[in-house]
């Protein structure tokens, strides 16, 4: 038969995206606790088409995630890239993991170990270079709430979430990125001990996303971030977006204060 997906085009008319998405898959995640963490993530493939190819064979992207079937991850990440730029013979490989983590974590409202969810998504690129970026979204409780008239605390409900997508020079866990930020966005817990409301600019997104900003910058191997903190309301949400390039890292630093 013969393939016409590899024959010529000669209308010179590049195709900027083209592959699958939306396919989901069992991926496995280095997890500093228990070396692995096994996870189903939602994964997006596709590539550059040049203006010679009529077009691609997407069966070849399911393929190439059988060959890294059981070693998906952030070291795997340029490894797939590169295997689907030449595969594809495309003049860029794009690839999209978006997947539930779990951490165990003390409740405190209800006082015992739980499992907290946090979405992460990775996105990585590969024309000339490569491009990796990784995107972890932590929610935000209120402030512990003050004892109810029965003794029991009240539900500490869902205040908003903050979006952190980075770049790095080295290996970064996602638990120790997490917990960065949940250093910044976690309350005081001398709020639950009177009935005294916490002061509003503890809780504007804009004051809650310089203080990430802070935070993230003094870790030496984070080279660009973007932080969006988002509050939830009723009927409508307020967010707060801070941003710098790596070549302004330290001169942002610096300015956020």
């Amino acid at each position: 038969m013969k393939d016409i997906q590899s024959l010529r085009d000669h209308r010179r008319i590049n195709i900027k995206k083209v592959g699958v998405k939306d396919i989901s898959y069992p991926i496995s995640v280095l997890d500093r606790a228990n070396q692995v963490q096994r996870t189903v993530a939602r994964v997006n493939m596709y590539v550059n088409l040049p203006h010679q190819f009529k077009g691609t064979h997407m069966s070849r992207f399911i393929e190439i995630l059988n060959h890294f079937h059981g070693d998906i991850n952030l070291r795997s990440f340029r490894l797939m890239l590169e295997e689907t730029k030449t595969k594809l013979q495309a003049e860029a490989a794009h690839m999209e993991i978006e997947f539930p983590f779990f951490l165990k974590k003390k409740s405190p409202a209800a006082n015992k170990m739980e499992l907290v969810e946090y979405l992460c998504r990775m996105h990585g690129s590969l024309d000339r270079t490569d491009d990796l970026t990784l995107e972890v979204a932590v929610p935000i409780a209120p402030p512990a709430p003050v004892q109810t008239s029965s003794g029991l605390p009240e539900s500490l409900g869902h205040w908003g979430v903050a979006n952190i997508c980075l770049r790095f020079r080295h290996f970064i866990w996602l638990e120790e990125l997490i917990e960065m930020v949940e250093e910044v966005t976690s309350h005081d817990l001398r709020w639950s001990a009177s009935s005294v409301k916490p002061p509003a600019h503890t809780l504007s997104v804009e004051k809650i996303a310089k203080d990430l900003a802070v935070k993230l910058a003094g870790h030496p191997d984070i080279s660009w971030c973007s932080i969006t903190v988002e509050n939830l309301s009723q009927g409508f949400s307020t967010f707060a977006t801070i941003e710098w390039p790596e070549e302004d890292f330290n001169l942002n630093r610096n300015r956020i204060h």
